[in-house]
């Protein structure tokens, strides 16, 4: 059965859609229910909304304008999360919109308020949102899960539980979290791959070390592919490890049936008491078990 579409319409003669008079209960359901419980949906002046240091610092203008046009056109869809204390309104989540709204000088918009929420859960919210909209910077990410550590003491074990990532995100986050600052600001500049940092951050200080990080800083290793050609060794360093050196490999060609044949034709050449020679002919013949000569 053939579908019925309506027909299409100029940009001119679209109509404006006004989405304010939905704003009910039922956006909950959109949101985090769980860290969102007991928030009013209110409508609040941009003026009376103070914005506090946020999860996100590197934002899009051209994302940001857009957005400001969607907004002017079909209205806020999606309410601000603001909280409540002491008569003082401090945005939580949704700083993208709040700047896409004051570029087109809005006067009031609909806002999710919460009062009683401890600073823990604050940064909960605020790192749960951000992380689900616009690509959040691995950087910005990292730094907002060390924040969190360092505001509540919590285990990696308790972030996971507490943010909803896995451990090993939470791990490799807090690692690139610790890195110089210098490091962290080109990976944002330049778009660096994390697990560039990460492998970098894993080699031990030396000239390839100062070498790759000229090249980090100066926008000159961006991709991980990059990094592999420049390693030492062969072989990607694995992020958070250090380099180990590798156990020297039998010749090339050497079988480790040929190599047991030539130690025992030696061993019979070599000076050695009894007790010596039987200690090596039996540690011959528990080694011949192992490969199933």
């Amino acid at each position: 059965m053939a579908k019925n579409f309506a027909p299409r319409v100029s940009k001119r003669k679209r109509k404006t859609i006004d989405h304010s008079d939905k704003l009910d209960r039922d956006l909950f359901k959109l949101a985090d229910d769980k860290l969102l419980k007991g928030a009013v949906l209110s409508e609040v002046k941009l003026k009376d909304v103070v914005v506090r240091e946020q999860v996100r610092t590197k934002f899009n203008d051209s994302s940001i304008r857009e957005l400001a046009k969607n907004i002017e056109a079909n209205g806020l869809i999606q309410p601000l999360v603001l909280h409540l204390r002491n008569g003082v309104y401090t945005l939580i989540c949704g700083e993208r919109r709040f700047r896409a709204m004051s570029s087109i000088d809005m006067e009031a918009c609909p806002c999710f308020v919460l009062e009683g929420k401890t600073e823990e859960e604050l940064m909960a919210i605020q790192f749960s949102e951000n992380s689900s909209r616009e690509a959040l910077h691995f950087i910005d990410k990292a730094d907002g899960i060390l924040n969190y550590q360092k505001a509540t003491k919590a285990s990696e074990r308790k972030i996971t539980a507490a943010l909803g990532i896995s451990k090993s995100e939470v791990h490799r986050s807090l690692l690139i979290a610790k890195l110089p600052k210098k490091i962290r600001e080109a990976a944002k500049s330049y778009n660096i791959e994390k697990y560039v940092l990460l492998e970098w951050d894993a080699l031990k200080k030396g000239k390839l070390r100062k070498e790759i990080e000229g090249q980090i800083l100066k926008g000159e290793m961006t991709k991980r592919a990059q990094l592999k050609k420049v390693l030492k060794a062969g072989g990607v360093v694995q992020a958070g490890r250090k380099q180990t050196k590798k156990a020297p490999a039998l010749p090339r060609g050497l079988s480790a049936n040929a190599f047991l044949k030539a130690m025992e034709a030696k061993s019979k050449d070599l000076p050695m008491d009894k007790k010596t020679r039987k200690l090596m002919e039996q540690l011959l013949e528990e080694t011949k078990e192992i490969v199933d000569l």
